[in-house]
This record gives structure tokens, C-alpha cells and sequence, in this order.
């Protein structure tokens, strides 16, 4: 039955997170989804041998004011490892009755408690498990966080985070995750510059209009 309640609540917070916004999250679904997380791996992916892995780097930014000049900082959600004090980014198995989207979705709702967008993906890296000494392939996605549940599937065993990039950069042991991080960095920044020019261009255009009128 868990198993069952964890894969429909997934599929039905991925599509549903998209249409609504994150204050109008419903409260007692949020606390139904607390109580079940998908366990085994009898519906996992393999590809060549490689077990297919699935996760995200949750993201928002924060408003602070320097100097009197309000900032955006970005932000990253980081979570304990089930097994030990290392800090990492929701991951897991991804699984033969959902998209990669889908799973990307489930593990950061069941790992770290939040509901967001999920974005374009960031690639794909190879690398080995420490625990079962086999090749995985993992693939990241960028998900905006609208909504951060107060109880979550694994609540009692991870601890999470919210971190600067750098502070997450300094925590997180995994190579291939900080090279994911590099690529959403790259990425926000890039679509800040391109929002910033584009308003710069829209207010050119205000004030030629108005130097015309006069």
C-alpha cells in the first residue's frame, strides 16, 4: 500500500505543483504524502548494467539589502545522507512507471519536503556507488521551490538545509553534484543577464517615448 500511495502521490504532486501556486499547496494532502516513500528496487532502471539515478537541486533566491541596494541571492536545499553526516542533493532510483521528470520530482519530495518546478535538465554523469560498487548513471535537474512541507516522507532521518552555493559547494563530497551545481549557476546567471538587458531595453524605449511626446 505505500508503495502503491507513494507512486500516485508523486505523479499527482508533479502535475499538480505546476498549476497551482505554492500558498495554495493543500494542507491535508501535504500531510497524507507525509506518511509513505517508496522503498526496494524491483521496478528499477538499468541501462548496460548501470543503475539509472534520478535527483535535483532545489533552488530560490533570497532578498537581502546591502548598502541600501536589494540583492537576490541564490539559494540551494541540501540534505543529510540516510547513513552518515555527508550533505548532498536529493537523488534516487529512477523507476520504469515514471518519467525522468516525474522521479526527479518524488525523490526531492520524499528526501527533502519541498514541491516546486522542475526545469530543464543539467546532463548526465557516470560514477561509481560506495555501497554496492557498481556504475550508476545519474542525471540533475533544477527544481524552483514554491512550497516547503513542515513533514515530509523522510523527515525523521534527514536533516535539510538551506545553503549559499558556496557553503554547499564546501559540504557536498560528490564531484559530479558540484559540477551540476556549476551548470545551474551558469545557467541563472545567464537568464538574470538576459532579464536585465531586456528591462534596460524596455525602459530605453520609455524614456525615447516620453522625449518624444514632450
Amino acid at each position: 500500500m505505500g508503495l502503491f500511495l507513494s507512486r500516485n502521490f508523486a505523479r499527482y504532486f508533479f502535475i499538480f505543483s505546476k498549476k497551482i501556486p505554492g500558498k495554495l499547496f493543500p494542507k491535508q494532502l501535504e500531510n497524507m504524502v507525509s506518511l509513505v516513500s517508496r522503498t526496494g528496487r524491483n521496478l528499477q532502471r538499468y541501462e548496460k548494467g548501470c543503475r539509472q539515478v534520478v535527483g535535483c537541486i532545489p533552488y530560490r533566491y533570497r532578498s537581502t539589502t546591502l548598502d541600501g541596494t536589494l540583492h537576490e541571492e541564490l539559494e540551494v536545499l541540501v540534505i543529510s545522507s540516510q547513513k552518515g553526516q555527508a550533505m548532498l542533493f536529493p537523488k534516487g532510483g529512477w523507476e520504469i512507471d515514471e518519467s525522468m521528470e516525474q522521479a526527479a520530482s518524488r525523490e526531492t519530495l520524499e528526501e527533502a519536503g519541498v514541491v516546486g518546478n522542475v526545469e530543464c535538465g543539467l546532463g548526465k554523469w557516470v560514477y561509481k556507488s560506495k555501497s554496492q560498487c557498481i556504475m550508476h548513471e545519474g542525471y540533475m535537474f533544477p527544481l524552483l521551490v514554491k512550497q516547503q512541507l513542515e513533514v515530509w516522507p523522510e523527515m525523521n532521518i534527514r536533516k535539510r538545509r538551506w545553503m549559499t552555493v558556496a557553503e554547499a559547494k564546501e559540504v557536498c563530497p560528490h564531484a559530479w553534484m558540484k559540477e551540476a551545481l556549476d551548470k545551474l549557476v551558469c545557467r541563472q546567471t545567464q537568464l538574470r543577464q538576459k532579464e536585465d538587458r531586456e528591462n534596460s531595453r524596455g525602459i530605453e524605449v520609455q524614456v525615447g517615448d516620453k522625449a518624444s511626446e514632450a
